[in-house]
């Protein structure tokens, strides 16, 4: 019925990266700081990363100290950035705009914790600006826009969102060349679908629909569907092809872990097994994505780390 997405969405994507995957110069001197309030805005971020991500927060426990508080503070600039979007406003493109002038500073601001750990992150591992400033753009997107027509539409938000954090993420592990870029975008755009499965009834309800129009009306879908919540034999069938894409998706970002340091390739296998094991949790809930919300327990996320370890060797 609905074949798999062409690769016009991966070259577009593609382009995008490579063109923003400019490392930012090394400063000689970081501007002047106080250890101890560096120190508080590194554990807020850790704090923050607790709070808002179990599944981060577990899988960057296996990563060495410095690339651990640089990985929490990447997620506290995302989450930041995100909420500015979630509680929209007539003033949420200016705070958002005021965010972005205040995290590209060339002076750190010490009142705000996590743009003080971010200026600090940015700079010891030399992050493409051009990935923040895309990121930014991409959770922006939200305030005007919350329909997308087709599965490309939908991937290029979802490199904004996600693939740019997976991008900026490869500047603090360390990576082998280039050849890492379409492996990080493909993880990120799995990521970012396997949340948009997940929460459909929730961002239904805050009125915005994710999911391809033109793939739901392939299975004689619509939007008063949604509405209603109810899983029938169309929804199942609907959600199988979505799965199943996503499930490629993540087959085909596997081998860029690989190409990870030695010491990160634990940290990203473990996020991107946990997401993965989420699409499991809808199977096995008769692809219920209107009353639940799939998620994975603690004690399951642990007991996959052996099994994960092993595919990295």
């Amino acid at each position: 019925m609905t074949t798999l997405p062409t690769l016009t969405w991966e070259k577009n994507l593609l382009s995008l990266a490579q063109e923003a995957d400019v490392p930012a110069a090394l400063a000689r001197t970081r501007p002047a700081t106080d250890a101890a309030r560096l120190a508080e805005a590194y554990e807020y971020c850790a704090e923050l990363t607790a709070i808002h991500s179990r599944s981060f927060s577990l899988a960057t426990r296996l990563l060495p100290a410095e690339k651990r508080r640089a990985m929490r503070t990447l997620y506290a600039f995302c989450r930041v950035s995100d909420d500015i979007v979630d509680r929209p406003g007539p003033d949420a493109g200016q705070r958002l705009e005021e965010w972005k002038l205040k995290i590209f500073s060339v002076q750190p601001d010490d009142e705000d914790l996590v743009a003080l750990a971010w200026a600090d992150t940015r700079q010891r591992f030399a992050i493409p600006p051009r990935y923040a400033e895309q990121l930014i753009e991409g959770v922006g997107r939200d305030l005007v826009q919350n329909r997308y027509q087709t599965f490309d539409d939908l991937a290029a938000y979802a490199y904004g969102v996600a693939s740019t954090v997976g991008l900026m993420s490869k500047h603090i592990i360390g990576y082998s060349g280039p050849r890492a870029i379409p492996y990080a975008i493909k993880l990120g755009v799995a990521l970012q679908i396997t949340n948009i499965l997940r929460d459909v009834g929730e961002d239904q309800r805050a009125g915005r629909v994710y999911l391809p129009a033109q793939e739901l009306a392939e299975y004689s879908l619509s939007e008063a569907d949604l509405a209603v919540g109810e899983v029938s034999e169309r929804w199942r069938q609907f959600m199988r092809f979505q799965i199943q894409r996503n499930r490629r998706l993540y087959a085909e970002a596997w081998p860029g872990i690989a190409m990870l340091h030695k010491d990160g390739r634990l940290a990203v296998a473990a996020a991107a097994g946990f997401y993965q094991e989420i699409l499991s949790d809808i199977e096995a809930h008769d692809y219920d994505v209107f009353n639940r919300r799939a998620y994975l327990s603690g004690h399951a996320k642990l007991r996959m780390i052996p099994g994960l370890w092993w595919r990295t060797r």
